[in-house]
């Protein structure tokens, strides 16, 4: 049985509503509203399998973002109902929105730390305020008693952060050297049809935090908070070296861009996990948590203890960390261990390896005392580094980012080591340091699985004659998705221990000779996984890709049951899908948040390729003016 599609007027749609059991997400589409009428039976669900779409074939179809997927449910008396999935873009970077107070603010524009003064891009003829082309990480939020006046549905927040601009008016690129808007946008849902809009969009002050850096992917703690990320950390070493390089001069620029002088930001500052707390009235405010660590952090997910925390550490020679909490709901202090990996099945394996895990920590601090280190240590305080051997048994060589160096730490600094010079000195205490991009984390609780991304298996997860080689791996450009048993650790008080991890065989990037349309990886898999998220009612991972290696990145559903895959959505050519978010109740309705990036972000060698470059800068601007979208996947009925 299938629902009928039919164009509805607003009158007619809340007549139709009110003989339904079941309500629906409808998606907004264009410029005037296109409603998909439904029904269902009031039986209970009893499975969810989504039917995937095939890849875009037009430009015009190559240059958008869209959903023409499905999703079967069944139900209790073996009846199954189809429904069609719809994009709905709830706003674009760049749009002028409605601030709290009455007054319009810029959604993804920059601002200075005090979260009201535009950043203005001062490259071109015509100076204009920096504008974000790279929404990333974000939470939907309900909260018991909003205070937003006007609204006459139900008031969700949508907290999204900004990873970065491409490039300024000039064609420069950007990466890393503004510091990371967040903005808060108050939604408005139908109470009918569970439609959102933006009615409100408040830029987050970051001033008591020294400003944000190169905010990624995030998650939504289980205390209804947003979790933010600071990815690639700014090396203090080769700063407070002087070294010349990349490093250098973009740490020099963030400085200068933020904070008016080159010398006025302190590296110590990023690399953590920041905390957004949206209030009843749309407005938020921000900290900071200096004692998780600090990594190359993706993501933070917080397992349902309310205490242990898996992180991302998205760089190569990167590790895998875990952060145990002293109190539960609160990450102000704890305990920091990172893995040490044992590899069970051959050298070389091509399955992405299967793998044991023991656990070393690192250290016990709380935020305040490592904030008050950070406010005062520089990397000559606390460590010596070498590239190149010294021949002076004080020093160990360790693995840094697909090199060798040599780690000598100062007499009283390892509290200081271990959470501010968290990856050397995780390697200098014996955890496997050779993960490659290790991004996206989430957690199947009733199974008490989690899944890691590890977006490319490469360097040094291959046999490379650096220190340990714990990890020797086929290389495998395109990536693979790892599943985890979770386990108690009654040493680590913690009933949600990494033990165990391989890759399920549908969940295994393949690469391939470069296609016809450029795509280097089979674009009936995986490549380059990212962002993931689990619905626990559809017992179904989402995953978002990142990856130069398919023209139009996807974003995936596979059925942990099934072990089915299906592609849901594609972004723009040379977009990348971020923002991913699977809600299954939001007062009735079911969500996927899925933002994109940089489209045409990618290069178009082929001849044929001219027209669809065309058009992506038609539809989303250059890379130095392109906006990007913000939204959901519509379509997904309640699912009791």
């Amino acid at each position: 049985m299938s629902p009928s599609t039919k164009q509805l007027n607003r009158r007619t749609l809340l007549q139709l509503s009110s003989f339904a059991p079941v309500r629906f997400v409808l998606g907004a589409l264009g410029a005037g509203v296109s409603w998909i009428a439904t029904s269902a039976p009031a039986a209970a669900v009893t499975g969810v399998a989504f039917k995937g779409m095939a890849l875009p074939g037009s430009d015009a179809d190559r240059a958008a973002i869209l959903s023409k997927a499905g999703v079967e449910v069944s139900y209790a008396g073996a009846d199954t109902q189809t429904f069609n999935l719809t994009y709905n873009t709830l706003y674009q970077t760049g749009d002028v929105l409605t601030r709290p107070d009455g007054g319009t603010v810029v959604a993804g524009g920059y601002y200075y730390p005090d979260g009201l003064t535009p950043m203005m891009d001062t490259s071109g003829a015509n100076p204009s305020q920096y504008v974000s082309d790279c929404p990333d990480g974000q939470s939907l939020i309900v909260l018991s008693n909003p205070s937003v006046p006007g609204i006459q549905g139900n008031t969700l927040f949508l907290v999204t952060q900004f990873e970065y601009k491409s490039r300024d008016r000039s064609g420069k690129a950007m990466y890393g050297q503004l510091p990371s808007p967040i903005g808060v946008a108050t939604l408005e849902q139908d109470i009918n049809t569970g439609a959102l809009r933006v009615t409100r969009y408040y830029n987050v002050p970051t001033k008591n935090v020294h400003g944000l850096w190169t905010t990624c992917a995030a998650s939504q703690s289980p205390w209804n908070t947003h979790l933010s990320s600071e990815e690639y950390e700014p090396d203090a070493w080769s700063i407070d070296s002087g070294m010349t390089g990349r490093a250098l001069a973009q740490f020099r620029r963030f400085s200068l861009q933020t904070f008016g002088s080159t010398t006025a930001a302190r590296p110590y500052h990023y690399g953590h996990v920041p905390e957004v707390t949206v209030q009843p009235d749309g407005t938020a405010s921000i900290k900071k948590h200096y004692c998780l660590g600090r990594i190359s952090r993706e993501k933070v997910e917080v397992m349902p203890d309310k205490k242990t925390v898996i992180q991302g550490d998205d760089i190569t020679s990167g590790g895998l960390f875990l952060f145990v909490a002293d109190v539960p709901g609160n990450l102000s202090a704890g305990n920091l261990y990172v893995a040490r990996l044992t590899q069970t099945n051959a050298s070389g394996a091509a399955d992405g390896g299967t793998f044991d895990m023991n656990w070393i920590r690192l250290g016990h601090a709380s935020s305040a005392e490592i904030e008050a280190l950070a406010n005062s240590l520089r990397a000559h305080d606390i460590l010596d580094v070498m590239s190149d051997d010294p021949l002076d048994a004080s020093y160990t060589p360790i693995n840094h980012g697909n090199q060798m160096q040599w780690v000598r730490f100062k007499p009283g600094m390892e509290k200081a080591a271990a959470f501010l010079e968290t990856r050397r000195y995780a390697a200098f205490k014996g955890g496997t340091m050779e993960l490659t991009k290790f991004e996206g984390v989430t957690v199947d609780a009733l199974k008490k699985k989690a899944y890691l991304a590890m977006s490319s298996i490469r360097d040094t997860m291959t046999k490379n004659g650096f220190v340990g080689d714990a990890v020797q791996l086929k290389k495998i450009n395109a990536g693979a998705i790892y599943e985890v048993i979770l386990g108690t650790d009654v040493i680590m008080d913690s009933d949600w221990v990494p033990k165990t991890m391989s890759v399920p065989a549908a969940l295994l990037g393949q690469d391939i000779p470069r296609d016809a349309s450029g795509n280097t990886a089979d674009v009936n898999r995986v490549a380059n996984p990212d962002n993931l998220s689990f619905s626990q009612k559809m017992d179904t991972l989402f995953i978002g890709e990142d990856s130069g290696m398919h023209l139009n990145n996807a974003v995936w559903a596979y059925n942990v049951n099934s072990k089915a895959l299906a592609r849901i959505l594609t972004v723009p050519a040379g977009a990348e899908c971020t923002g991913l978010q699977a809600k299954d109740d939001v007062n009735g309705f079911s969500y996927v948040l899925s933002n994109f990036q940089h489209p045409g972000d990618w290069k178009f060698a082929l001849p044929a390729q001219a027209g669809l470059a065309a058009a992506v800068k038609v539809k989303w601007g250059a890379l130095k003016n392109a906006k990007a979208t913000v939204g959901y996947i519509g379509g997904i009925p309640k699912l009791g």
